[in-house]
Order: C-alpha cells, then structure tokens, then sequence
C-alpha cells in the first residue's frame, strides 16, 4: 500500500484521527491475516513464539507458509496448499462478509470522530478569594488604625510578659502628645499592612522586641522574624522606632531587637530614633525608662507635636460585678478555651496547655539547705511529640496565702464574679485576662504578685495612698528622677518588695482591687530543660528543678512561685491526681543528626536536666545496634554526698560504656574550689582532640552569667594553645563552631 500525503493534525482532533487509522489498519491487517490462515499440524520451534495453538494444531500466517515453502531449512518443500477450489470460494465469501464490516466500522468511526455532540467544555476559573468586613478588621493593624484614629502602633515580641508590658505603656503615653496609640501583637496582623502605614498622617510604627534564648525571636514574633527575612515589600515612607529586650550574659545579646531596627531600614523605612537596648542583667526597667524620655521628644519633634501635660492615670478595662452568673461558664484558671482542663483537646499549646498528672515527684538530694525535685508528668494520650533537649513550659498558681492575705488587706471579697472590659471595642485584647472569673482566680493563676512591681504601676497606684508623704514616694520612684531611680533601685528591685510587700509597708494605699488586677502584669509560664528522651519515655516527660526560697533584703522569705508550687505537688492532693497544666517548646538544643559523632556535655547543678536525656538516648541508640560515639559529660555540685544529682543513673551508664567520660567537680568538698572549668582544662589535650580531630559537639547548659562565661573562656585558651592561635582567633574558631551549630548553648540568668 502507498503512502498518502496529509495535513498534519494539532491537538485532540490529531490524536483521534491517528487512533482510528491506527484501528483501522489493524482491522485491515486482521482481516488479511485471517483470510491467508493454512493449518498445519507442526511448526519449527523459531515460529512457535508468534502463533496461537488451538486444540493440537497450530494456526500459521502465509507469510510463514510461504517462506518455509521458499526453502527455508527443516522444511519440506513438498508441503502445499490444497489445488481443489474450496480455498478460493473461501477466500471470496470471507471477503464479501469483511467489506460489509469494515464499511458498518468505518461509518461508525467517522460519526464518532467528526459528527457527535461533543461535551461542552467548562473553563476552569480561578476560585474568587472571599474578604469580609470582619477579616479585614481582624488582619489589617492599618483599617483598624484608620476606624478607630489611631496614628501609632506599637508592635511587641513577648515571651514572659514585659515586651508587651512595655508596649502598652508606649500606646497609653501617646494621649500626651495628641496621638492615639495602640499596642499589637504581629502574630495577629499581616505584616504586610506595614507599607501601607502612610495613608495615615503621622503614623508611627514602633516594635518593642524581646529576644529568646540564644538569638531567637519570640513564639509571638516567629512569622514577623520570617516575614522580614523573605520579604522585599517596599517601606519607604514607614517612620519607626525600635526598642529590644535582652540579657548582656547570652552571647547574641539584643539580636532580635538589632535585626529588626536593621531590617526595616533595609526594606526603605526611615528611622526617627535610634534603637533602645535594655539589659534584663542590669535594670531592664530604667533601661526602658531612659530611653523613653527620649524618644518621646524625638516624636515631637519629627511630627510637630508638643507634650500636652503630665502623665495621668487612664483606665483601660471598665470593671463589671456579675451577679447572676451561671458558674459553669466562669473560668477558674484555664488558659484558653473555657472547660478546656475538663475537656482536653490536642493540639496542646501556650493557649491550650494539656493538664498532665504528676506521676512521681521524689526529691533529689540526700541533704543540704536546699530541695531538688525531680518530677515526671504523665502525658499518656496526649499526642504530645518531644525530643531530647524541648523545653516543657508549665503553668504554676500562686500562694493561696499570699492570695488571701491580698484580699484581706484590700478588704474584697475574692469569690466575687467580674469581668474587665477593654474600653476600647475595636481592640482584639477584650479582657486582660480570661473573663469572667473572680479576684481569686485571676490572683491565683492569671496575675503576678511575687515580682516586684514596676514604676508605671507605682504611680498608677500612688493616686490612692492618703498620705502625701506615702504619695510623694511612690510619684518619686516612678519618676525619671536621678534621686527616685535609685530609691525604686534599692527600695522595690534590690529589696525584691512584691505588691503584698509595698501593700504592707505603705499603710495607706488601699487601691479599688479591680485597677490592682488591671495593673498587675500576667503570671507567666516557666520553663525547664526536659530530663528524659523520648525514645525511652515516649509518655513521660521529666523534670528536674531546685526549689527557690531566699531571705530577700526587706526582711522578708520570698519564695519562687513554680519550684515551690511544683514541690507540693503530691501524686495524690486530697484524694485527687495531681495535675500540671504544661505544653512542649521546641528547642534547637539536639543530639548530632549522627549518632557515632562524640558530644562534650557541660552542664552543673540542674543544668544536668537535658544530658540525662542525651544520655539515655545514647544509650538506646547503642541498644539499637548503631555506633555511638564518645559521650563525655562534665558535671559539677557543691559536695558529693549531698547534691549529686542522678549519681546512680550516671555511675551505672558509665559503667555499661554508654558515657565514655564521667567527670565531676566538688566545689565545696576541699578547701579550693573546683569548678567544671578546672576540669575542662585539666583534660585539655583530649577535649581538643575531641573538638579538632573528632568533630565533637559542645552543650552547655546551665547559669549564663558566670558558668557559661567560664566554660566559653576556657574553650578560647584550650583551642589557642594547641591550634597555636592568637586570643583573637581562638575566639573566631569558637564563634564558627557555634555557626555551625558545634556549640550549643541552653543557659539562663
């Protein structure tokens, strides 16, 4: 058969046509085949493959026949068809039966391809993104700054309170100089909005921004941080001003607060006073102070404003006593949803903590002065994932006899139902804390009354102390006075004078207790290094923790809130199961990807909690058959028979090879005091093997001030004196192992 020429064919039409000649030049093949069938009672085994057997015989094409009749080998040549007719009147009738087929199957196919109803194709439209007035308010910092006239807004990265205690402050100062302020939280608003802060005349941006652990941005301030480090939106136009919260003993000091400052200036945003850093080592408050004293002319002066008088008392919440109230839906300390700790629902977070029995609460040291405790809380059906090295955060009461005896120098009735209503309807905070409750409720599990209050609320306060001298102290301390910074210094901070205290000391101030409870900052969560790996204890999490309790300078036994409150958690309170209301921080303090890697695990006192986790994982790795490298441990306690914590588990794991090093440092059992430090440099040559030659991980976990400050230093003179390196360039060798995530801190002040 010739070749035909055609158009060529685009599309579907060109793939139907192709398959119905592709159909019917099979069929016509078919038809051939079928027409030329012979049968033979036998086939050379090379043509077996490509015929059909049928009942013993073997039916051939006649292209076969034919070729075994041109002389291929092993045929008989004397094999031919039959000559009688019957072949030939076959042929014909087959012929006559296929042409009216092939005709049925040719009209069917061309109906099919060229004249049928095709259905009718439906564009497919981009789904239209929907937009409520209500999404919009919620999203947008900028439409709600427009509805309610507010020109600044003052955005905080809080993870214990006082980032946006500070920003509330910023907001309620800006009345002062004809503004209205408002404080945000960026998990709530699109970032984004940021560009679109110059539609309002003299709007302000200001980002009170705390920084977390080692670096780190706040849980609140995650997806900002994020935002700022993808986006390349546009701000020119945006005013703004940042001031950041840390501590001078971790190693990227302020870097949240520096990062943002720097990063906003980058994307076109215009600075109109520079960044404030506050120092939690030092005195975060007056850090605060001063650097608002002088940031507020900086704003005059930029928009042409002027102070319109002296800070005034302003309330925030409107106080409302319910009477009739159905009991069942007054909160009694949870954290979220209402019933939420009768009715637990993952997943578990800071708002909607799992309520965890203690399983074991045992102490941990034979002796001495002080109380270590270590407790396992039972997270069995909980769904709660962690790995060695979280953090679990836990959310303590306070002292019901500090509680009362608040109530009682207020003279309130503590069981009374109230709800604190924002004034402000547009804003998304309605309630300072979760309402409605009653004054003991929020004293008990929402407001902290052990730390000492800070100066905005001393002169909220001071409006009611009857007796001018009182007053006059209380206005002097708040104020930016040389003379009332260091008397709140030696008097409130230093003192460690909490409300109670000042309550006592100061006979007549006697606050209404519904503004006490509006002024009080919120009683955090605290948070401990988990004790345990889950791959050992997948429905327990341990705790290891020393209980706080000091003589403070006023005179007075101050005790810490959680240690405490943890300490009397029996496993059965007063018939009951006692329970923890807890949830899992993830942290970036992890064992090497690599279990056959060696780890340096320097951790003091509590600091053990996180290596006992280590360990224990080391341990199973080892049991699971995988190569574990050297796990040398460096711990220290001030005498062996009295704070030794986890002797045994740590003796038997030595023992069985898990830890290949077991160093520990008594600093009070001899005369001179040994520290971990000494023993760091006493191993000197094998630590730098281990960190040179071996590629070792560091963690050092424990007190930042001076522990982790001791151990850095002596890690720069190890690695100095045998890589033969200037000061300088051990210090550079050791900040690139931390880059590289070789040296991991989890420290705290």
């Amino acid at each position: 058969m010739k070749n035909r020429d055609v158009r060529p064919l685009e599309g579907p039409t060109r793939h139907r046509k192709l398959i119905a000649l592709g159909l019917l030049k099979a069929y016509r093949m078919h038809c051939y085949n079928k027409e030329n069938t012979v049968r033979t009672t036998a086939a050379p085994s090379y043509l077996t493959g490509a015929s059909a057997e049928v009942g013993g015989e073997v039916l051939l094409p006649r292209t076969a026949v034919s070729q075994m009749n041109m002389g291929d080998s092993g045929i008989d040549p004397n094999i031919t068809p039959s000559d009688d007719g019957s072949s030939t009147q076959e042929e014909a009738l087959f012929s006559m039966a296929d042409m009216f087929l092939f005709s049925l199957i040719v009209g069917l196919l061309t109906y099919w391809l060229f004249f049928r109803k095709k259905k009718e194709e439906i564009p497919d439209f981009p789904k239209i993104q929907t937009t409520t007035a209500t999404s919009v308010r919620d999203n947008s910092f900028v439409e709600k700054m427009k509805k309610t006239g507010k020109n600044i807004v003052v955005f905080y990265g809080s993870q214990t309170g006082t980032g946006e205690e500070f920003s509330n402050r910023l907001a309620k100062d800006a009345h002062r100089y004809g503004m209205r302020g408002m404080s945000a939280d960026p998990e709530e608003y699109e970032m984004a909005d940021l560009s679109r802060l110059t539609e309002i005349d003299n709007a302000l941006a200001v980002f009170c921004m705390a920084t977390y652990g080692e670096g780190d941005p706040t849980d609140n301030a995650q997806d900002f941080y994020d935002w700022l480090q993808e986006t390349d939106t546009d701000l020119s136009g945006l005013k703004f001003a940042v001031f950041g919260l840390g501590n001078k003993t971790y190693e990227h000091f302020n870097a949240m607060g520096k990062y943002v400052d720097k990063r906003l200036e980058e994307l076109g945003g215009e600075r109109i006073f520079e960044l404030g850093m506050g120092d939690d080592d030092g005195n975060l408050e007056e850090d605060f102070i001063s650097w608002r004293e002088q940031f507020w002319p900086a704003v005059c002066e930029h928009f042409g404003v002027e102070a319109t008088g002296e800070e005034s008392s302003i309330r925030q919440y409107e106080l409302v006593v319910q009477t009739d109230v159905n009991m069942n839906k007054v909160y009694t300390g949870e954290m979220g949803r209402l019933k939420s700790y009768e009715m637990q629902k993952p997943p578990f977070d800071a708002k909607n903590p799992f309520l965890a029995i203690v399983a074991v609460n045992r102490k941990l040291n034979e002796g001495g002065e002080r109380h270590l405790m270590h407790l396992e809380l039972d997270i069995t059906g909980s769904k709660i994932r962690y790995e060695s090295g979280d953090h679990v955060a836990v959310y303590p009461a306070n002292d019901t006899t500090l509680v009362n005896k608040l109530g009682d120098i207020l003279g309130a009735d503590l069981d009374t139902v109230i709800s604190l209503n924002n004034l402000d309807e547009e804003s998304n905070k309605k309630h300072p804390f979760p309402c409605p409750t009653t004054y003991r409720s929020a004293l008990t599990y929402y407001l902290d009354i052990t730390n000492p209050p800070r100066t905005n609320v001393l002169y909220e306060l001071a409006q009611y102390a009857t007796d001018p001298k009182e007053q006059e102290n209380l206005r002097k301390m708040a104020s930016s006075a040389t003379e009332g910074k260091a008397l709140y210094l030696s008097w409130v901070v230093e003192s460690r004078r909490n409300i109670l205290a000042i309550l006592e000391d100061v006979p007549s101030l006697r606050p209404p207790i519904d503004h006490l409870c509006e002024l009080l900052p919120r009683l955090q969560a605290r948070y401990y290094s988990i004790a345990s790996s889950s791959k050992v204890h997948s429905n327990s999490i341990h705790i290891c923790a020393v209980v706080v309790e000091y003589e403070a300078k006023c005179g007075r036994t101050n005790k810490g809130v959680a240690t405490n409150w943890l300490k009397n958690k029996l496993i059965t309170d007063n018939g009951h199961k006692a329970t923890v209301p807890m949830y899992v921080r993830k942290s970036q303090f992890r064992l090497p990807f690599k279990s056959s890697t060696p780890v340096i695990m320097i951790g003091p006192g509590t600091g053990i909690a996180p290596f006992v986790g280590f360990i224990q994982e080391r341990s199973w790795l080892k049991e699971q058959g995988k190569e574990v490298g050297d796990t040398v441990l460096y711990y220290g306690c001030r005498h062996e028979n009295e704070d030794y914590l986890y002797k045994e588990e740590l003796k038997r794991f030595h023992e069985e090879g898990v830890l290949t090093q077991l160093n520990v440092a008594f600093s009070r059992d001899q005369e001179q005091k040994v520290y971990v430090q000494h023993l760091l440099k006493k191993n000197k040559e094998n630590v730098w093997k281990l960190i040179h030659e071996d590629n070792a991980h560091i963690y050092v976990c424990g007190d930042a001030r001076y522990m982790a400050r001791d151990v850095q230093n002596t890690f720069y003179e190890i690695v100095a004196e045998f890589g033969k390196l200037e000061h300088a360039q051990a210090v550079e060798y050791v900040k690139k192992l931390m880059t590289k995530g070789r040296y991991s801190l989890d420290v705290w002040s």
